[in-house]
């Protein structure tokens, strides 16, 4: 690849919010609370399925320090989706701010506002509540099953877009795609596989949970300052939720302590509103760790069934996939999960017959909702697992199979335009690809040449390695849309509004480098302020892995903009024709090296001498592709076959993102997706009871990786460049997650023999599998 010579991007410049964070300056939700906020806290419903009989409030209104109460009977009845998507929303509307049903362990039963904790969960304790306890469906196959209990029989409960959609068959979403002929091509094939895999329940994990507060200021608007990835869908839903024009509401997103997709969900902001508007008072409310695991959002657990049909050659005759999704409660985000476990990971190897199915179920448990990955990460298990079986059936090397196999750049894939998010999806080409590079240069550093069957090994301890390739996506196209603003200020600084919202990720520092790169200026001359629903312009948020590709695009814009309005002006005070002058270290130079005048003389003469005008402008962006990201994962373990337990030796990741604007940034991005995936795979469990109660919702019980348990890591960047991207550039956040479980659990087969097709991989299923009884695939 050209090695091309950048001033700002792709250097691990120092993070434009750096000191503030280390300095320990309040930065979030947390540390702007006033000192007289009420606190909210909410009563829940002990079961997993019930209906309200009766409910009695009058205690607790009455309690000195409480101020309002909120539950069913005295909210609006508004129907909407918690899913902070584009509107018109491809989730379905069948959640209300409170109801008099009960959809799982957990749900809302009533609200309060009181002047301290205390008093607020004294007041819970004097609501009472009689139910009428109903029979609930706690497994993923029995939701659609002939009698099964309906949870949503509300008759407002719809789809808002022309999908497939049956409430009293607990049916939240479908998505069916068949190109060429499926069985065929498996009737072709030399070997076939026929599995079922299963992805479990998992928790994003923030160290912030989720926190909003909100006030009403003098002209009767509600401010409402909250954890969120979404502010300007928080604003829409809330207006919505309450009944009040979208004019009344304004959001704004401080610093974020971590989201992973948990917080693209409106979960806490329309409470926060109303007891607001109901007590005119600053109200707060923040989520316990508890409440976090139960009540906020999981990563959909999905039942899935995948076939591959190949030739001794190594060519693949068929790939086909079901995915039978639980959703939970709700079914926010639902539909555009599973329909990218299809268009995420299916275009990856090239085969002429494909099938795929996506069932998106209700049940009476956790909803679901975005987590990194996001569908991507479910399938990809099935799919990198199945390709090691089909790979040792035809008697090939698992890496060079998928080394022949896998999309190149130049290609397309007929499920680019058959599958998008909630429709169908944007033809496309691969513009920019070096997975066959990742997969070199990965092997080489996990030692892939040592790698021997598992038939071979003796003795206690076994080592195994394993591999899996990913791809992901950069952004929807054709749906979602970044906004930029840029000015100048008369010391040649700027002024950079992004509605884009940086949730520790670094994207305020990463699209100020873009921004910085195209005027010709340095980073520390960009003012950066974010996510602010009435001062920053529309963006929809942090997820889909669009902020460096998409906000980047709309900030590339606008500062090319600025840059053609910096260079006439300057052209103008050296008496030169804006073709005779360039930008050069904050100057606008002649090119004839004769004269150059400053940015900040530029500046003030365009704010003080004839021709008056403010240098800037704004600019909007929406795509046309989601060019992939892609990476190839290797993993080396150890079995102990006495006990079953495994350790993690060492993890390499080796990715291709583009140009990545900031290298550390876009490394510790790979890192942190990484571990986010080991412990998935690893460790990571939800745990019920025969009621449907979560019994570990707390860090004692719910183990998840930390320092002490890490392996030896390597991150590689191996660069491409992707030209629809600005400078070269395309997404990196998620895909690292999509690795672990199939580069583990192949790791494992090849140590020990044991094939895992359901998550964590604990030692007791892989003593259950060296001793013959592991048991069938099914949900927990």
């Amino acid at each position: 690849m050209k090695k091309r010579n950048f001033k700002v991007v792709n250097k691990p410049l120092r993070k434009i919010d750096a000191m503030t964070l280390a300095l320990g300056k309040p930065s979030y939700v947390g540390d702007l609370k006033p000192r007289d906020a009420l606190i909210i806290k909410m009563l829940t419903s002990p079961h997993a399925h019930a209906r309200i009989t009766s409910i009695d409030i009058s205690e607790a209104e009455q309690m000195p320090g409480v101020h309002a109460v909120l539950y069913y009977g005295n909210v609006p009845r508004i129907v909407h989706t918690t899913a902070g998507q584009g509107y018109p929303e491809p989730s379905p509307y069948d959640t209300f701010m409170f109801d008099s049903k009960m959809r799982f362990v957990g749900d809302r039963v009533a609200a309060v506002a009181a002047e301290t904790e205390k008093i607020a969960e004294a007041a819970l304790k004097a609501i009472k509540v009689e139910y009428e306890v109903l029979p609930a469906v706690l497994h993923i196959e029995d939701a659609m099953k002939e009698g099964a209990p309906v949870i949503h029989d509300e008759p407002e409960a719809r789809a808002v877009i022309p999908v497939p959609y049956d409430k009293d068959r607990n049916m939240a979403a479908k998505v069916d795609m068949d190109i060429g002929e499926f069985e065929k091509g498996m009737a072709e094939a030399d070997a076939t596989v026929d599995h079922r895999f299963y992805n479990h329940y998992g928790q994003h994990c923030p160290v912030e949970p989720h926190v909003s507060m909100a006030w009403v200021d003098r002209e009767d608007r509600i401010i409402i300052t909250t954890s969120t990835q979404v502010p300007f869908h928080c604003r829409r839903i809330v207006a919505q939720t309450l009944g009040i024009p979208v004019r009344r509401v304004r959001v704004i997103k401080p610093r974020i302590g971590g989201g992973f997709g948990a917080k693209q969900e409106i979960v806490l902001e329309d409470v926060v509103a109303m007891m607001a508007l109901r007590t005119r008072k600053p109200v707060y409310w923040e989520y316990t760790r508890k409440e976090e695991f139960i009540s906020a959002r999981t990563r959909h657990p999905m039942l899935m069934r995948i076939r591959i049909g190949a030739k001794r050659d190594g060519t693949i005759t068929a790939l086909g996939l079901d995915c039978l999704s639980n959703t939970g409660w709700n079914g926010s985000q639902g539909l555009t999960v599973v329909c990218n476990c299809g268009s995420k990971v299916l275009p990856l190897y090239r085969c002429e017959h494909i099938h795929f199915n996506g069932t998106v179920v209700y049940t009476n448990l956790p909803a679901g909702g975005a987590y990194r990955g996001y569908g991507a990460t479910q399938a990809a298990f099935a799919l990198e697992c199945a390709m090691d079986e089909v790979a040792e059936k035809i008697g090939m090397d698992p890496l060079e199979f998928r080394a022949m196999n896998h999309i190149k750049s130049g290609d397309t894939s007929p499920i680019f335009r058959a599958l998008g998010e909630g429709r169908e999806g944007v033809d496309q080409a691969i513009t920019s690809c070096e997975l066959a590079r990742c997969i070199k240069a990965g092997a080489r550093e996990i030692g892939w040449r040592k790698r021997k069957p598992h038939s071979d090994k003796k003795g206690r301890f076994r080592r195994g390695l394993g591999m899996a390739c990913l791809m992901q996506g950069s952004a929807i196209p054709e749906i979602d849309m970044g906004a930029a603003t840029l000015k100048m200020n008369e010391d040649g600084s700027f002024n950079l509004l992004l509605g884009a919202t940086d949730l520790g990720t670094g994207s305020d520092t990463v699209l100020a480098q873009i921004a910085a790169e195209t005027l010709g200026t340095d980073l520390e001359q960009i003012i950066v302020y974010s996510s602010d629903t009435d001062m920053t312009p529309f963006d929809v948020g942090a997820y889909a892995s669009s902020t460096t590709y998409l906000s980047g695009q709309a900030v590339q814009n606008v500062a090319e903009k600025v840059r053609k309005q910096i260079l006439k002006v300057g052209a103008e005070m050296l008496d030169r024709k804006p073709s005779e002058v360039t930008v050069q270290d904050s100057k606008v130079v002649e090119k004839n090296g004769e004269g150059q005048v400053s940015f900040s003389e530029i500046a003030l003469y365009s704010m003080y001498n004839t021709n008056q005008f403010q240098i800037g402008d704004i600019s909007s962006k929406i795509v046309h592709h989601s060019p992939p990201p892609f990476a190839a994962h290797f993993a080396e373990v150890e079995v102990d076959t006495l006990t079953g337990r495994v350790q993690l030796i060492k993890y390499v990741a080796a990715a291709d993102c583009g140009t990545p604007i900031h290298p550390k940034l876009a490394e510790g991005q790979v890192e942190g997706a990484v571990m986010n995936g080991i412990t998935y795979a690893m460790t990571e469990q939800y745990l019920f009871n025969d009621k449907g109660r979560m019994t570990n919702p707390g860090f004692g019980e719910y183990k998840l990786f930390t320092l002490r348990d890490l392996p030896e890591m390597k991150t590689i960047l191996v660069p491409s460049y992707e030209k629809t991207g600005p400078y070269g550039a395309k997404s990196i956040a998620e895909i690292g997650i999509n690795g672990p479980m199939p580069a583990i659990g192949n790791a494992i087969y090849n140590a020990c023999g044991v094939r895992l097709r359901s998550g964590p991989f604990t030692a007791e299923k892989v003593w259950q599998g060296l001793n013959g009884n592991l048991p069938e695939v099914k949900s927990e």
